[in-house]
């Protein structure tokens, strides 16, 4: 598109997504150096294209000059004529690990504004020293190959299609492209405390610079790794053909196969059952698998991740546990499905206008007042865990059960997606 210096940045911008072009682009800008060079680029970037860019600031309330921060980057774009947004998040609220919290927040809170702004696409400022310093940080971990890989340029999360186009640049040749424009940044004075994991990775990585251990090294160790996952995850996806059935929310894995599986691919298999049926994309411990392990050998079924996990003729079944489903909600809108438990879309089959208000949970002990429950070939306790609509306390449908009554419920989800993401 352009020669010169910025070339081959402007290429990686006009290159991350295969295929058609989208009709906007959506970009998170935090005001520091690799965001606000990956604004200016996508500003020049449409420029050239005619393709709309907006932008998003996300401000997490952890720190007083966040506000600051997001009204500088809020200035840049007026003047520049580019749509910008502040979204906020009460970070002071959460609990646990609050990194992951304010990143999970982040993300969600992106791909519902990107939505509400009409695109799916959000293009993210990390650089080669953002893989590095997470290669060394998963180390510090004890990571194995999903850790270690390097991030995925491309990956689909909330509704949205998130691209880092600038995963290969240093973040000193951002710096200076933005010198070479006169553009300002921030600098985050939480990047310098050392109390924290990932300035520790930094000064460790400027120590290992002379054994040659620099980010380019690192960064091109973990691009190798993230090859070999994908070599990985396809190969898993061809024996979950051959291994794997999916029946009505639960899965079955064919034990001790022919030809045997290797026991990673097992392994993965088995994380993508769990995180199918809990619905919220995270797997167990690998500790967890371990102590199911264990405990099939002296019984027959056992918890994990939200899951029953029981041993039936050839193969292992995991269901979902009724006490760790979603708790009951209203079903305001009838004339629109009812997403339950991350998984199930209930929706009306026929027009039930008899009935009153409604509410959609797990069917649980109301399985008694299910009489042919039996002929679904279900476990009980698999039915138990599915979704059953309600009238104040009376079963009004049980579709997987068996008692339609004018309603459906399908599952949205798909299991082998997750075969393909971490």
């Amino acid at each position: 598109m352009t020669q010169g210096e910025d070339a081959a940045l402007l290429h990686f911008i006009d290159t991350i997504l295969i295929g058609e072009q989208p009709d906007k682009v959506a970009i998170a800008v935090s005001g520091g150096g690799d965001s606000m060079a990956l604004l200016h680029l996508y500003m020049r970037w449409s420029e050239q294209t005619g393709v709309p860019v907006i932008a998003a600031t996300v401000d997490h309330g952890l720190r007083a000059a966040a506000a600051d921060e997001a009204a500088f980057v809020g200035a840049f774009c007026e003047e520049h004529q580019i749509p910008h947004s502040i979204l906020n998040w009460d970070g002071t609220k959460a609990t646990g690990n609050v990194q992951a919290a304010a990143r999970d927040a982040r993300y969600q809170l992106l791909s519902d504004w990107a939505w509400d702004n009409g695109t799916e696409t959000i293009a993210l400022g990390h650089t080669a020293n953002d893989v590095a310093e997470t290669f060394l940080m998963r180390l510090g971990r004890k990571a194995g190959l999903d850790g270690l890989a390097a991030m995925p340029p491309v990956f689909s999360l909330h509704r949205s299609i998130f691209v880092r186009p600038l995963w290969q640049q240093t973040r000193e040749e951002l710096r200076n492209y933005l010198r070479r424009h006169d553009v300002s940044w921030v600098d985050d004075p939480s990047n310098e405390d050392l109390t924290q994991t990932r300035p520790k990775a930094r000064q460790i990585l400027a120590a290992l610079e002379p054994l040659g251990i620099d980010i380019e090294s690192l960064k091109s160790t973990a691009a190798a790794l993230a090859s070999a996952k994908s070599a990985i995850q396809g190969y898993t996806c061809e024996e979950a053909r051959r291994l794997v059935i999916v029946d009505r929310g639960d899965v079955l894995i064919q034990s001790r196969p022919r030809p045997p599986v290797h026991p990673d691919v097992e392994r993965r298999l088995r994380l993508a059952a769990v995180r199918y049926i809990n619905g919220n994309g995270y797997a167990p411990r690998e500790s967890a698998l371990i102590n199911l392990d264990v405990a099939l050998t002296k019984q027959d079924r056992h918890t994990v991740g939200g899951c029953i996990v029981s041993k039936e003729e050839g193969a292992l079944r995991f269901a979902r546990e009724v006490k760790a489903t979603e708790p009951t909600i209203e079903w305001r809108n009838r004339t629109l499905g009812l997403l339950w438990d991350a998984r199930w879309l209930v929706s009306e089959e026929s027009e039930t206008p008899n009935m009153g208000e409604l509410t959609v949970g797990a069917l649980g002990e109301h399985i008694k007042d299910v009489p042919d429950w039996r002929e679904t070939g279900l476990p009980r306790a698999s039915l138990m865990a599915s979704p059953a609509v309600f009238e104040g306390e009376t079963l009004i449908s049980a579709p997987v059960a068996g008692l339609n009554n004018g309603f459906i419920a399908r599952i949205v989800a798909d299991f082998t997606s997750l075969l393909l993401s971490r």
